[in-house]
């Protein structure tokens, strides 16, 4: 087996590698290099810099996996590489300890103006009284984004003695108050918060999450520190509410553009502390990735599973053939699910009805759970990784099986719990073409599913429909009602604000 290591990467981690498969190291590898090379190796490991897009799969013709040393995989063409049955990997925990320490690091370094000190110092100054911060005890924290990030950092917030208030729509508020933290809607995290920290995934409804319109519910005095997505923050406006006064000041590690341009007004703004995307740059983290993705890269090599996957591993085609459009209809019907609910929903119970022979009805159940949470994070959610993004925001899955059908002889009943009660969908198929959703009012009529290889939850992906995805509380006026390619007049509910 032979393995490719085409950016840097920690010796820890090609270590591994090395114990189990012959291993070529060649950083910064030249992209027409890689295309020359690339047919001779089993895997691939990369960091950010190498750009794995479909060219460079079509030409790995041994590779059978793909290893992100990371969390993100921006750089890897996701449905190439699951057409080509390629198992891709990545390491989502790996920064987090890391992220979580540089969020606090900014939190008191804008509490204490302890950069802007320091400048002075060194230019041989000596104002004390220049200087004068706040403390952090008894103050509120507005957490927006309670994934893995948001609770490690609400957990060191807690020990200097802040109050967290979290907002995420996605998670119950029993699983936010069992983390320490106070759940409230945005509007009151941003009117009552003295720091508001973003550790929200990147997707359609959370760009600009902090607008012009939100920062000026904030409350006078306000600091924001962002080490999640440049993106989510308005970043003109906020030069503004800073120049103002409005807000004390912002600590940010990332920007909407990378590196941000030399006119952006955020970067001479005095107050601000800002960093290059330090987030995952320690020792600790970049030796956990190499590590972590090197065994699962070693772990697929010798034909086990891997820890973090990121699409679907290849199943049989005849199996695929056959579970296809149900898998299809489980997804629509969970997308269709998280539109309709008007509060996170706690757990899933997926009843099988009928014949439903030698199908994977696990993976069903796993389809269902991969489109009711496929827009409440950027990470790609599929059939694989889907149980592990619903314990984290703690949404439980069941599934059992039932003989006898009223309907149908093959007939899915999805029921969704939330605390304001139950909500049923009930799906069937006809042939392989005509999908069928039924509520307990009126039936749903769906569209011919298109052929996909994987039940991938990636925007563009092909199994990703535009329809689809919006989450609850979150479907914009001009598409309510409308799920997945199917009607459903008066069905969708909610407000319009952004969640994380």
């Amino acid at each position: 087996m032979r393995v490719l290591v085409s950016d840097s990467v920690a010796e820890e981690g090609l270590a591994v590698l090395r114990q189990a498969a012959e291993v070529d190291y060649r950083p910064n590898l030249p992209r027409e290099a890689l295309l020359e090379c690339v047919g001779e190796y089993d895997a691939l490991m990369v960091r950010s810099q190498t750009r794995v897009d479909a060219e460079v799969i079509a030409r790995g013709v041994r590779l059978k996996v793909i290893g992100r040393a990371g969390v993100g995989v921006d750089n890897i063409d996701v449905d190439a590489a699951t057409q080509r049955g390629i198992v891709v990997v990545n390491s989502p925990e790996g920064n987090t300890i890391a992220a979580a320490e540089l969020t606090m690091a900014h939190l008191l370094a804008l509490a204490r103006y302890i950069p802007q000190a320091d400048r002075s110092l060194h230019a041989g100054e000596w104002k004390r009284t220049q200087f004068t911060g706040v403390e952090l005890s008894r103050k509120t924290l507005g957490i927006i984004g309670m994934g893995k990030i948001g609770r490690e950092v609400a957990r060191r917030a807690r020990a200097f003695g802040m109050r967290i208030v979290a907002y995420d729509p996605f998670v119950p508020d029993a699983h936010i108050r069992q983390l320490g933290a106070e759940p409230a809607p945005l509007e009151t995290l941003l009117r009552e918060s003295d720091f508001i920290t973003l550790h929200a995934p990147l997707t359609p409804e959370t760009r600009g999450l902090l607008n012009r319109e939100r920062l000026a519910r904030t409350k006078p005095g306000v600091r924001i520190i962002n080490c999640a997505r440049g993106e989510l923050i308005d970043a003109d406006a906020l030069a503004e509410f800073i120049e103002s006064g409005h807000v004390a000041g912002a600590a940010l590690d990332v920007f909407p553009t990378e590196p941000p341009p030399p006119d952006l007004k955020l970067l001479h703004q005095p107050q601000n502390v800002l960093t290059p995307h330090l987030g995952a740059s320690t020792v600790e983290a970049q030796v956990k990735v190499a590590v972590d993705v090197a065994e699962q890269i070693v772990a697929v090599l010798q034909g086990g599973a891997p820890r973090s996957p990121v699409n679907l591993p290849p199943i049989p085609a005849e199996l695929m053939a056959r579970v296809e459009p149900y898998l299809e209809l489980a997804k629509r019907m969970g997308v269709l699910h998280s539109q309709l609910a008007d509060t996170p929903i706690e757990r899933l119970h997926a009843v099988f009805s009928g014949e439903w022979g030698d199908l994977p009805l696990d993976l069903v159940a796993r389809a269902a759970l991969a489109g009711l949470l496929q827009r409440t994070t950027d990470t790609p959610v599929n059939l694989v990784n889907a149980p592990l993004i619903a314990q984290q925001r703690g949404v439980q899955l069941e599934w059992s099986v039932r003989p006898e059908t009223e309907l149908y002889p093959d007939t899915l009943t999805l029921t969704a719990y939330t605390q304001s009660g139950a909500q049923k969908l009930t799906g069937t198929v006809f042939g392989r073409a005509d999908l069928r959703i039924h509520t307990p009012e009126r039936p749903v009529r769906g569209h011919p599913p298109r052929r996909h290889p994987a039940v991938d939850g990636t925007p563009g992906s092909p199994g990703h429909h535009r329809a689809c995805g919006h989450a609850a509380g979150q479907l914009p006026s001009e598409h309510r009602g409308d799920a997945c390619g199917a009607r459903v007049d008066g069905w969708a509910r909610g407000d319009d604000s952004a969640g994380g």
